[in-house]
């Protein structure tokens, strides 16, 4: 199982290949405040300084420290291999292939890459520094240094400093598959330690928070850390670690960390005999090791099956991406023929990709013919916007001189015109919502459909203003044939119509029942003929007279002959009276203010409004057929027959292909890093694959 911890770093360097820290490996994150001890606890796990000292914020960009453990003979190997002289060596994924032996240049070189992407203002960065480490002397661990923790801002730090250190140190500690060493200094109050306090926000259970306590030589004289070490202050499940840092002059006499570790070791035989050999460095290292490498175990499922999806989504990504083109010619006719195709089956409902959210394509145009459009018919009052007077007006205007006999045909054709035109306005706005309706199918074809044009935006471009052409030129000769249709309609009233026909005849059958209905109600003494004629109130409007006086007059009266319950009072404009002692102007004679219908006049205008609503209601049934099929035929349908070959004309030229085709800027580079990714992914499921065959998972 020690093997284990190395494959992680296999896995670690496979990912740093392609910069991506998509996968959450299993790592140790060191947290702490400043000065609590965490680069020497570092240190001396590598056994080397390699880290910045001095005093204030000195790591400010995460540290992912890879320890590797070779063997003596291993060492002498590659060291003769790659012309490297000494056992232990470092390199940083930054600085590619070179190779420092010299540990006090790898100190130098995480300074100059921290002041290179942080800067010398003391402030941070969350852009992680890489160093692996290769010694015969150190065991297999993968550390993350952070920038300890601090409440007020130093120097020119900015003011936001604690926030900016704390979602660093969150960022890291989230990861559930990372094991929390929470360092505090045993001169502080363990009860306030700000390590273990950020520890528990991601990790209650303390399942895997580690507590390591420094500068146990530091305690006041009288005091020690017994019952900090035993966990009776604050118990941490995975143990309690004591250990000895050097001091500041230990470090600038050049103390070696190997007589450091000496040092401790006798320090705590001397203070803590009971509890030396579960404290120290390298106790500390041990129990690392011990603990990452059943993390890792754990983990492994877990990482196996999360590389599986990512490989998968990324060879999907690959696909949508597709390959570097090389046949230009093929492509575009290919991408043509594919649009084209994918447009005309979203209106047939038979595309690949279905919308869930709403109608689109052929089932929202089947809702405009069918709901949108046919519902709005249906609320067109079939005598809206005519007032009995304009009635009674057609009839007499209709009658010329003579009073009529009959309801003239004439203002029927009129009248009936003039509702029918009502049904032109929304018939063409049928035609503007199918319209609009297959504008929108050229952009749900470029989302879902063919993603392959995203590639090429100019060649996306050029094939939406070919259809968005064809579409315009469509328009006009759509809406004149729905024009035709109203005016159609218009041109021949056809009276001899069935259905008109048969709404005539039960129409006089009824007038004829209220007819013998009124006559049976007379008395005795009315003569039949008057009665026939509806009394002497039967005449035209300003016809008849009152008392044979033969003047306008008599219509004034209120209370003219009539049902009661007639129609509505009709009102006629009041001109001035003529001045007294002035010639009279006959076309300024008073006309009535309001009368009530007689008889006739109300039987007339119920007469021509039947046979209007009847009428109307045929012209509005073949409207709302003929309609939608003038749409489908003129528009949806030859928009659908010749999308092909307008495409292929407009763009399929020799002196276009260079053009449509070129991808867009960042259309390779994506390319290339999902297929780099993908490589990266590959090469990490083999690496877990090798784990079981080798039984150590």
């Amino acid at each position: 199982m020690e093997a284990l911890i190395p494959v992680i770093n296999k896995l670690q360097d496979v990912f740093n290949t392609v910069g991506a820290d998509i996968i959450q490996l299993p790592q140790i994150v060191v947290v702490g405040t400043q000065s609590s001890g965490k680069s020497s606890v570092l240190e001396s796990l590598v056994g080397r300084d390699i880290l910045p000292r001095g005093t204030g914020i000195v790591t400010r960009r995460p540290l992912i420290l890879q320890l590797v453990h070779i063997d003596s003979e291993d060492c002498k190997k590659t060291s003769e291999e790659n012309g490297i002289d000494g056992e232990e060596w470092g390199k940083f994924l930054h600085t590619k292939n070179k190779t420092y032996t010299d540990f006090e240049e790898i100190r130098q070189e995480i300074e100059a890459e921290t002041e290179r992407i942080s800067g010398n203002n003391k402030g941070v960065s969350d852009e992680a520094i890489h160093l692996k480490i290769f010694s015969p002397y150190v065991v297999n661990l993968t550390l993350v240094d952070l920038p300890g923790l601090t409440k007020v801002p130093v120097g020119d730090q900015p003011k936001d400093i604690e926030l900016q250190i704390k979602d660093l140190i969150f960022k890291y500690i989230a990861n559930p598959n990372s094991i929390i060493l929470a360092v505090t200094a045993a001169n502080t109050d363990m009860a306030t330690s700000e390590a273990l306090k950020v520890a528990r926000e991601f990790d209650p259970d303390g399942r895997r928070t580690l507590a390591v306590v420094t500068k146990l030589d530091l305690m006041d004289a009288g005091t020690d850390a017994m019952d900090v070490l035993m966990g009776r202050v604050i118990p941490v499940k995975l143990g309690i670690i004591g250990i000895v840092n050097r001091s500041q002059l230990d470090i600038n006499q050049r103390k070696l960390v190997a007589d450091a570790i000496r040092d401790e070791y006798a320090f705590l035989q001397k203070k803590y005999p009971s509890l030396a050999n579960r404290n120290g460095t390298k106790h500390l290292a041990r129990t690392l090791n011990r603990l990452l490498m059943h993390h890792i175990r754990d983990c492994l499922p877990e990482l196996k099956t999360r590389i599986n999806v990512l490989a998968s989504q990324y060879q999907s990504l690959l696909n949508g991406y597709g390959e570097p083109v090389d046949d230009k010619s093929a492509t575009l006719l290919q991408l043509i023929t594919k649009f084209a195709a994918e447009y005309c089956h979203t209106i047939e409902g038979t595309a690949k990709y279905i919308e869930t959210t709403e109608l689109c394509g052929g089932a929202r145009i089947c809702y405009i013919f069918h709901e949108t459009f046919g519902r709005t018919l249906e609320s067109v009052d079939p005598l809206g916007g005519l007032t009995t007077i304009d009635v009674l007006t057609a009839i007499r205007n209709a009658t010329g001189p003579r009073p009529a006999l009959f309801v003239p045909e004439v203002s029927f054709e009129l009248l009936v015109k003039r509702q029918v035109k009502r049904l032109e306005d929304p018939s063409l706005r049928c035609v503007e919502l199918v319209h609009e309706e297959m504008q929108r199918i050229i952009q749900h074809c470029s989302n879902y459909s063919t993603q392959e044009l995203l590639r090429f935006p100019k060649l996306h471009d050029a094939i939406v203003e070919v259809v968005t052409s064809l579409l315009r030129k469509r328009l006009p000769v759509t809406n004149e044939m729905v024009h035709n249709l109203v005016a159609i309609e218009l041109a021949y009233i056809n009276t001899k119509h069935p259905d008109f026909a048969d709404a005539c005849g039960l129409m006089n059958n009824n007038i004829e029942e209220q007819r013998r209905n009124r006559m049976r109600d007379l008395p005795s003494a009315v003569p039949r003929d008057k009665a026939a004629a509806g009394g002497p109130q039967s005449g035209n409007v300003g016809e008849q007279t009152e008392g044979g006086t033969g003047n306008w007059r008599g219509m004034l009266k209120k209370g003219e002959d009539g049902p009661a319950g007639d129609r509505a009072m009709l009102q006629y404009p009041l001109p001035a009276s003529p001045q007294r002692g002035h010639a009279v102007n006959l076309l300024d004679v008073p006309v009535p203010v309001s009368r009530r219908l007689s008889a006739r006049e109300q039987r007339d205008c119920e007469v021509i409004e039947r046979l209007i609503k009847s009428y109307f209601l045929i012209v509005r049934k073949n409207i709302q057929d003929s309609v939608p099929k003038a749409v489908m035929h003129f528009l949806v349908n030859h928009v659908k027959d010749c999308l092909q070959s307008e495409l292929v004309g407009q763009l399929y030229k020799a002196g276009l292909l260079d053009d449509l085709l070129t991808e867009s800027e960042d259309m390779a580079q994506r390319r290339t890093e999902a297929a780099d990714m993908l490589k990266a992914l590959q090469k990490a499921s083999q690496v877990i694959a090798e784990i079981r065959e080798t039984h150590l998972w």
